[in-house]
């Protein structure tokens, strides 16, 4: 018996929808990474890029469990002298919240070539609105 590998010619490419209300910010980004790398599918492989598309709707509502609203930053430097920046996760998710999201998810993909492809694939939307009906997405519960 021999180890099946996908080509990359082979790939079919899914929509999944991801409601994040009321459900914790990081849960919500390890689903959407798993579904982003083709984890899920018994075809993974994984130096080929055979993932899904994720659209994750409703990211104001995502939760953050403890104190990690007034604990947690997110920081970021100018690259100038002093130029460091941090900004509470209160204040990201109230502003931001489709940013606070996506950075969780781009932690949780590798730091290579196939993991910053799958990285285009994800729609983050605050709201519960979207525009990819034309792809017929399916609802992924987690």
């Amino acid at each position: 018996m021999s180890t099946f590998m996908q080509k990359p010619a082979e790939v079919v490419r899914k929509w999944y929808v991801l409601d994040a209300a009321g459900k914790p910010l990081g849960k919500t980004a390890v689903a959407a990474a798993d579904l982003l790398r083709g984890k899920n599918d018994p075809t993974f492989t994984p130096n080929v890029d055979c993932g899904n598309f994720v659209i994750i709707i409703n990211a104001e509502k995502a939760t953050l469990s403890g104190n990690k609203m007034t604990d947690k930053y997110y920081y970021h430097h100018s690259g100038y002298i002093g130029g460091m920046k941090k900004v509470q996760y209160k204040t990201l998710m109230e502003k931001k919240p489709e940013f606070a999201m996506e950075l969780a998810v781009k932690g949780m993909l590798p730091d290579t070539t196939p993991g910053r492809k799958a990285f285009t694939r994800l729609k983050v939307y605050a709201g519960d609105a979207h525009k990819h009906e034309a792809q017929k997405p399916e609802t992924y519960e987690f």
